[in-house]
């Protein structure tokens, strides 16, 4: 059976993983470039929101936290020469197709290894839904951030929760619930939903949440 319907199914309620299932699941998953690519087209909507809330890195740092195989990071770095990219994820395997140039880096959403306000932003796209502790990776991933510096989360709203398979342990996540979170540790934070493409229109099923620490 293909690993993604092996390892895939439909839930009502998500459970907790394990540090270990997480990083067992995604090593495995590396292997997959159907269902995780290595690359995406730089013209989806996700990616423009990303590159624009940014903004101008110049020579910072940003950090893609859950980067998978780095395919956001790749375009960040792309239209960022000068800029410090650093792609964490729990599975080794899955940034080792991480580009050379860009760093990478090891670690869990809850724990990130880098200083305090070292970074000018900070990005998860689709990855917090996999946080064994979202609560603290939110933390982590405001922490990691400079004050005036700027944050992106995309990931899929609870409201629309049965419509993809998932795995057992995945969350997505309520409008206020994520703002609530994020609003802790920032000055400014906002939402919309967003849908793949610009010209579009959101179906509900993603959201994206801004957040200027």
């Amino acid at each position: 059976m293909h690993l993604f319907s092996r390892l895939f199914r439909k839930r009502e309620q998500p459970a907790p993983p394990s540090a270990l299932e997480l990083a067992r699941f995604f090593n495995q998953a590396a292997q997959d470039e159907e269902h995780f690519p290595s690359s995406i087209d730089p013209r989806i909507y996700h990616v423009k929101l990303v590159l624009e809330h940014l903004g101008d890195i110049g020579a910072a740092r940003v950090a893609d936290v859950g980067c998978g195989k780095g395919r956001f990071a790749r375009i960040i770095a792309e239209r960022n020469p000068a800029a410090k990219v650093i792609a964490i994820d729990l599975a080794e395997a899955m940034l080792h197709h991480v580009p050379s140039g860009i760093g990478r880096c090891a670690a869990s959403m809850t724990a990130l290894p880098l200083a305090t306000g070292s970074c000018a932003g900070a990005y998860a796209t689709e990855s917090l839904e996999h946080a064994i502790d979202i609560e603290t990776a939110v933390a982590e991933l405001c922490r990691i951030v400079a004050p005036g510096g700027r944050i992106v989360i995309i990931d899929k709203n609870a409201e629309q929760w049965g419509r993809l398979e998932t795995p057992p342990w995945e969350k997505w996540f309520h409008r206020g619930e994520m703002e609530r979170l994020l609003g802790r540790h920032c000055r400014q934070v906002s939402s919309r939903f967003i849908s793949y493409w610009e010209d579009v229109e959101p179906d509900g099923l993603f959201l994206a949440w801004l957040a200027v620490k």
